[in-house]
């Protein structure tokens, strides 16, 4: 058992602490969310929404190793949908790569963020609007842009759809992988975005073992995402409803989910991504202890 443990590292991510975007006041400081990450038992951590922490090497290394935690990887969550955003977005998508690169993490993950013609839709995938041809293939060659910007500096690239963008539901992201290079980019699978979609995470997970690259462990309150649908919430509103509950009170089955990972031979971090709203009621840090307990308790 601990052999099987020791292939699989658990980490936490700024979002957990209701970290989304770098410049919200409302954000904790990042020394913070650092303490409370290793004081939760966690070994890594994300980097969260480039800016949020800071991009002198030097700076986060000697707090990095202050708290004993890894960096682990860096999300590029933005509208990779929007043509007139790309500027924005390859400027993100740069300086991820530059703070993983120097801090020797390994996965750069690739979201398409919320778009307002998919936002209504969320966990509804028969009425989404889908892209026309001629955007799907710039869409895609954005990704693909994006993606060999972190290989070429020797990262692993993955997709990781999101609730609310046009990488959401389980045909879209079979659309993707069969459009880009497997060696070119991997697959993040959100255990809890791929239930809000209306999909099974394990059966996913299980089909695409192969390129499964790294995971995001979220688990998502069923009574919370059946009147998130039914009502049409934004995904912010249904963060604030509590759609992503501690692990292990959800719909989500976890320890199908660990015999599965070490059955394949996983080996790599999973973190745990607790989207919440900064300014809500809950205690971050109790919520990533909460979770770290459950996990432990199932033997990851």
């Amino acid at each position: 058992m601990f052999e099987e443990k020791k292939m699989i590292s658990i980490g936490n991510a700024p979002c957990s602490w209701g970290v989304e975007f770098a410049d919200d006041p409302r954000n904790p400081p990042w020394r913070r969310v650092l303490s409370e990450c290793a004081a939760a038992g966690y070994s890594g951590i994300e980097l969260g929404p480039v800016g949020f922490m800071p991009e002198d090497p030097t700076v986060l290394a000697d707090a990095l190793a202050a708290h004993d935690l890894t960096l682990t990887a860096g999300v590029v969550f933005s509208p990779f949908h929007d043509p007139s955003k790309w500027n924005d977005v390859l400027d993100r998508a740069t300086r991820t790569c530059s703070a993983l690169v120097a801090h020797g993490a390994q996965h750069l993950v690739l979201i398409d963020s919320i778009s307002s013609r998919r936002a209504p839709t969320a966990g509804r995938p028969v009425e989404a609007e889908q892209m026309s041809v001629a955007e799907w293939t710039a869409f895609v060659e954005r990704i693909r842009t994006a993606a060999k910007l972190g290989t070429d500096q020797g990262l692993t690239v993955s997709i990781h759809p999101h609730a609310g963008g046009f990488i959401d539901f389980e045909p879209e992201v079979e659309r993707l992988l069969g459009d880009i290079d497997e060696n070119l980019m991997k697959v993040c699978v959100d255990t809890g975005h791929h239930s809000y979609a209306g999909f099974d995470p394990i059966a996913f997970t299980q089909r695409h073992i192969d390129r499964i690259s790294y995971l995001h462990f979220k688990d998502i309150d069923p009574e919370v995402k059946a009147r998130a649908v039914g009502e049409r919430m934004g995904f912010y509103d249904a963060c604030r409803d509590g759609i992503f509950c501690n692990l292990g009170k959800g719909d989500v089955d976890f320890p199908a989910l660990r015999n599965l990972l070490l059955h394949a031979g996983y080996s790599g971090w999973c973190t745990v991504e607790q989207d919440c709203d900064p300014a809500g009621p809950t205690s971050p840090l109790d919520d990533a202890h909460t979770n770290y307990k459950f996990l432990s308790s199932i033997g990851f």
